[in-house]
């Protein structure tokens, strides 16, 4: 299949667990970043200072940028990008949490024994 043939778009997913050892400096680096967003109307901005203070999930949210993960990339633009964070259970030591627990299913959906990933 020649480029021409091919889509220009690649979807990149990415999945991250963290461990959050400091909230209150979680939410500070939030609030400032809430802070220095000069287009971000009042009323928004009071919502997100009261969700990142109550809620890791939500100050980590305002600090990732997908687009900081691209920007730096030659050749790349950022076409769409969405994301969300969430407070989990997380048991490292639990067969749930196989990092590699995906890849036989995406190579069924590929069809090509590549674990979804290609040649």
């Amino acid at each position: 299949m020649s480029t021409s043939e091919t889509s220009r778009f690649v979807r990149l997913r990415v999945e991250l667990v963290v461990e959050v050892d400091d909230s209150g400096d979680l939410a500070a680096s939030a609030l400032r970043r809430i802070a220095e967003d000069e287009h971000m109307p009042a009323e928004e901005r009071l919502h997100a200072e009261t969700a990142v203070k109550e809620d890791d999930a939500e100050a980590l949210a305002y600090l990732v940028d997908p687009f900081d993960l691209v920007s730096e990339l030659p050749g790349v633009e950022l076409s769409q990008a969405s994301w969300s964070s969430e407070q989990i259970d997380y048991d490292p030591d639990s067969p749930d949490w196989d990092p590699d627990e995906d890849d036989d299913d995406e190579a069924d959906e590929a069809g090509d024994g590549t674990g979804g990933r290609g040649l």
